[in-house]
């Protein structure tokens, strides 16, 4: 589990500090280190002046009191600065890191598809989204924290050990008739006390690593619920659905707060230790000190500078018992990350079924293409045609007989079949689902998608095109931001879809029942539309209606996982 989860934080970390920015992000590190080591100076600095000041005090010096208060004003304000810059410094790291590993998480889940295929594949990863915002975020900011604080303890240790080493003095032991001298006390007790408390706190700890994974997804399971809503409101409040979707708001509410009550617990017990620990490691240097001090071994001075530096020797050492939660949730962000990772890897190793290769001019050539289920099962047997360019052929058949798995089998997303696929390489390729996809920002932008923004036509021209596709009453709010999927209605959207064919102008389209929401008369025209605008372009459509038949120049029926190829006569 160890070696896991160590592997597993390499993967993730590693990247960042090996990448095209890495002297950067070192230069910066290296600073921020600098500064912390700077500022651990700084305390050993001002530990030495509790010694002067508190012996001024007990000699009732007043002539060094004011130099003295002098001395630890420029010590402070040079401290704040550097701690202020320091965290600053961190912070400006951190958002350069998640700038990178955010990219590159992105890059991985659109690149090959990931993000479809990972729900074609019936994958047990929940919530991608959350991955990449929250854990991406939480990942460098408790990884830079945990870090530069381990660094930062470890050199102070190392500066307050040699304090408190020589503050401690040698404390006599008589045991019988002999006495025992135990040199450094002080620091041996501070070890001690610190190794004890940072084991009592993974003991009492440990259940919170996956007390907040649980949480995590929980709470993301519960936002994800009402994001259903908002995207589904039309359908929910045609059916009246609302008190099935607020049962089911319940049902996983019910998780999230069931969770965070074990959570609730177990941080209470492990609040109760840690406040135990750390309010006993104020009394317990002072009490340790006191014989040396009313023996007159140690002054005023002394003592504090002992009890302040057996502080940072106990704080150093004690780093775990206080930054224990959030190394339990680092553990558990590193846990999702890593499956995260493992999941895409996996999407991404799925070859598509179909090959696409350049082919001779003049035509869509199937050979030997076939589509299966994920579980095996054959949904067509393999078969093989050729369209040439500028024909139609309209796919048939029964509902679930595979029509739209082809479609996603010649788009190159179904990773399930096989076959051949051959298109003249200059020729360009639009599949058109049922449901159009409708970017957020502009309509000019929902128009032209998918083409960039610098890409798209002028305004006019699209006007023209709005106009073509009977859409006339939008011209004017070509420039307006909005939810455009909410806005349009179903059969405005799909012929949103036939305006971008007008605008990317491909040599071949894809429709999957492209025109289900459109009335006859204006399906008709639209596709009439086509061949007049391009009358080159080859189209393949997935369709129910007969009206389609008058539209297309074969026709290509599914049954019974055979496909039978027949032209479609002339009336």
């Amino acid at each position: 589990m160890k070696k896991r989860f160590l592997a597993g934080f390499w993967q993730i970390f590693r990247g960042y500090w090996g990448s095209e920015e890495k002297w950067r992000a070192r230069g910066l590190l290296a600073v921020v280190i600098a500064m912390n080591f700077a500022m651990v100076y700084l305390l050993v600095l001002i530990n030495s002046w509790y010694n002067e000041f508190y012996n001024a005090l007990q000699a009732y010096d007043y002539a060094q009191f004011w130099p003295l208060i002098g001395k630890f004003t420029g010590l402070a304000l040079l401290h704040i600065v550097i701690a202020v810059y320091a965290i600053y410094l961190r912070q400006l790291l951190q958002i350069r890191w998640r700038t990178w590993l955010t990219r590159r998480y992105v890059d991985q889940w659109l690149g090959g598809q990931a993000y479809y295929r990972l729900q074609v594949a019936g994958s047990d990863m929940d919530n991608p989204d959350q991955r990449i915002q929250e854990d991406v975020n939480q990942f460098v900011a408790l990884t830079l924290g945990f870090l530069l604080g381990v660094l930062k303890q470890l050199s102070t240790l190392a500066a307050f050990a040699v304090v408190l080493w020589n503050l401690s003095g040698v404390l006599e032991v008589p045991l019988g008739d002999a006495t025992f001298h135990v040199y450094g006390y002080m620091l041996w007790f501070s070890l001690l006390y610190s190794f004890a408390g940072t084991a009592l706190a993974h003991v009492v700890g440990k259940k919170l690593i996956r007390l907040n994974y649980d949480q995590q997804r929980y709470e993301a399971d519960f936002r994800f619920s009402m994001t259903r809503v908002r995207e589904n409101s039309e359908s929910i409040a045609f059916y009246g659905g609302e008190d099935s979707e607020r049962a089911g708001f319940a049902e996983r509410f019910r998780f999230v707060i069931s969770n965070f009550r074990s959570l609730m617990r177990q941080t209470k017990i492990l609040n109760f230790y840690s406040n135990f620990y750390a309010q006993l490691a104020i009394i317990a240097p002072i009490i340790l000190a006191a014989p040396r001090y009313f023996g007159g071994a140690m002054q005023l001075g002394g003592l504090m500078q002992t009890v302040s530096a057996f502080g940072r020797v106990q704080d150093a050492l004690s780093y775990f018992v206080t930054v224990y939660d959030d190394l339990a949730q680092l553990v558990a962000v590193i846990h999702r990350l890593e499956g995260f990772t493992g999941h895409l890897d996996e999407a991404r190793a799925m070859a598509p079924a179909i090959q696409r290769e350049a082919g001779p001019e003049g035509g869509l050539v199937l050979e030997n293409v076939r589509v299966a289920l994920p579980d095996g099962r054959e949904l067509l047997a393999p078969c093989s045609l050729a369209v040439p360019k500028g024909k139609r052929l309209l796919v048939t058949g029964a509902s679930g007989c595979g029509k739209s798995t082809l479609l996603r089998t010649l788009a190159g997303i179904w990773p399930f079949g096989g076959g051949t696929m051959r298109l003249p390489s200059e020729d360009r390729v639009l599949f058109l689902p049922q449901r159009p996809y409708l970017p957020l920002g502009t309509l000019r932008r929902a128009i032209c998608y998918p083409l960039a923004d610098e890409n798209c036509l002028s305004a006019e021209e699209l006007a023209a095109i709005l106009r073509r596709v009977d859409l006339a009453e939008f011209i004017g709010r070509l420039e307006d931001t909005d939810d455009w999927s909410r806005i349009l209605s179903l059969g405005e959207q799909q012929r949103i879809a036939f305006a971008r064919i007008l605008v990317t102008r491909p040599d071949w389209i894809f429709l999957d029942e492209a025109t289900s929401a459109l009335d006859e008369p204006r399906e008709q025209r639209l596709y009439e539309l086509l061949r007049q605008e391009l009358p080159d372009m080859g189209i393949v459509s997935v369709g129910h209606r007969g009206t389609l038949f008058a539209q297309h120049d074969s026709e290509l029926h599914l049954e019974s996982g055979a496909a039978v190829l027949r032209p479609i006569a002339v009336v």
